[in-house]
């Protein structure tokens, strides 16, 4: 593996090469809970470009290159692929902006135009057929994307270990919400649907740019959707989450995409946005102690607020939702 400076330097030798030997400047862009980290390169007179460093010893490129192309071949805005050096994890990008559209809302502007431009967005995502290729988004990693919360949440943050009751509450549950999860539509799913990865539409476009798509499969409609409207770095007020996923349902269903009747789909949605509400407890007091980026579990308390708010609609759930209020972290916490 590479040193820090060592890859830095690797990193310019490839943008270099790239762009011919071009004076260039390479500034820190963003970096994602992972272990990706994007840089801008700036050459004088010329559009910037943004430089994707993905070590291969941890993540792999492919996907993202693979996927980025089925999207593109369908018309939607993802950022052109310029070279690409999968040996080293090196991808030269188009530059969709400096703001992403949670960035541009947290800065002022109104929450509502970028949601129902996002709404658009997803509802042609979802007409995309989902390749064979595409992996399954199934009860495989569904139940182990639950299990982190009990791994990291209760075990390693918390210092919790279930009781034979509170285990078999827990079980009950995960069996519940991951074959609810199997029996919706199963569509393309980015996996990571919000504000954070899209950026504000440029040009003649209406559509924003979408991003972070890597990780997409195959798996349940209602997924992103909930995504979007319980966002993991910003909260809405719940008469907005509903209009917003009202708005989804009504254009999706012109679209003619499989989404079920509203009932059906507005219970779906409650479902699986507990599975990934559960699951990113889990994955932020992952970061937080695997990866040292502590700052993530300070929004660990959002996603226990949204589980409240949907858990006593369901009595399926009223022993989960106990073992939930046991363990929430509190202001002390």
């Amino acid at each position: 593996m590479l040193s820090s400076l060592d890859r830095q330097q690797a990193l310019r030798r490839f943008a270099e090469l790239h762009l011919h030997g071009r004076e260039l400047t390479i500034v820190p862009a963003s970096s994602d809970a992972g272990f990706r980290s994007y840089w801008r390169v700036r050459v004088s007179g010329e559009p910037s470009r943004v430089l994707m460093d993905a070590p291969p010893d941890k993540v792999e490129c492919g996907p993202f290159l693979r996927i980025g192309a089925l999207l593109a071949e369908h018309g939607l805005p993802v950022p052109e692929v310029l070279a690409s050096d999968l040996e080293q994890g090196f991808v030269l990008l188009s530059d969709l902006g400096e703001r992403t559209c949670l960035e541009t809302i947290q800065a002022g502007a109104a929450p509502g135009p970028h949601v129902e431009a996002a709404i658009a967005l997803l509802v042609r995502l979802q007409q995309v057929p989902a390749p064979d290729w595409l992996p399954p988004y199934d009860r495989g990693p569904l139940e182990a994307e639950l299990d982190l919360f009990v791994d990291w949440y209760l075990g390693r943050h918390r210092g919790i270990v279930l009781s034979d009751a509170d285990r078999a509450t827990w079980l009950d549950a995960r069996a519940r919400l991951v074959d609810a999860a199997l029996a919706q539509p199963q569509v393309l799913v980015h996996r990571d649907y919000m504000l954070r990865n899209l950026m504000p539409p440029v040009g003649a476009s209406a559509l924003p740019g979408l991003l972070d798509f890597q990780d997409a499969g195959r798996g349940p409609i209602a997924y992103d959707p909930i995504c979007l409207v319980k966002d993991a770095f910003a909260s809405w007020q719940a008469d907005d989450v509903e209009a917003w996923l009202r708005s989804y349902h009504a254009q999706a269903t012109t679209a003619g995409v499989p989404v079920p009747a509203w009932a059906q789909f507005r219970r779906d949605a409650d479902w699986i946005g507990m599975q990934r509400h559960l699951k990113v407890i889990g994955i932020f007091a992952r970061i937080g102690h695997r990866d040292g980026k502590p700052r993530y579990l300070t929004d660990v308390p959002r996603f226990f607020g949204y589980l409240f708010e949907v858990l006593p609609a369901y009595p399926e759930f009223a022993a989960l939702a106990d073992l939930l209020k046991r363990v929430a972290p509190t202001d002390a916490d």
